[in-house]
């Protein structure tokens, strides 16, 4: 069975996957897992990611290859990415590596405090 099998067997209800087999080594491993975001997306949003991301985000050739105008690849792109939960590419701030150090116990709460303060 393949994940467009899945998709169409669960009609977009969320599903978790309880049982993976290793084809190369027949190892299988048993828990709870979820699916990754883009297999939880319905089969159409999984062919639109893919054609965009074969068209190098080129929303011109999306066009082209959907038939449709600019604005509405854009809406469906959106609508797509509400769906899907994004990596915070954000750095963390300099203090949460004073704390986790201090948790560590790599340095001290003085030596903590003083970098703190530094960093204002």
């Amino acid at each position: 069975m393949d994940w467009q099998e899945l998709t169409d067997l669960t009609r977009g209800q969320p599903f978790a996957v309880e049982r993976v087999r290793l084809a190369g080594s027949g190892v299988v491993i048993e828990g709870q897992f979820e699916p990754p975001q883009l297999a939880q997306l319905g089969i159409d949003d999984q062919v639109f990611v893919a054609a965009f991301v074969r068209s190098h985000g080129s929303i011109k050739e999306m066009e082209r290859i959907f038939g449709v105008s600019y604005p509405t690849i854009k809406a469906r792109l959106n609508r797509i990415a509400e769906l899907l939960d994004f990596v915070d590419t954000e750095p963390a701030p300099a203090g949460g590596d004073v704390v986790e150090r201090l948790r560590r116990g790599e340095i001290s709460v003085q030596e903590a405090l003083t970098e703190l303060e530094g960093s204002r």
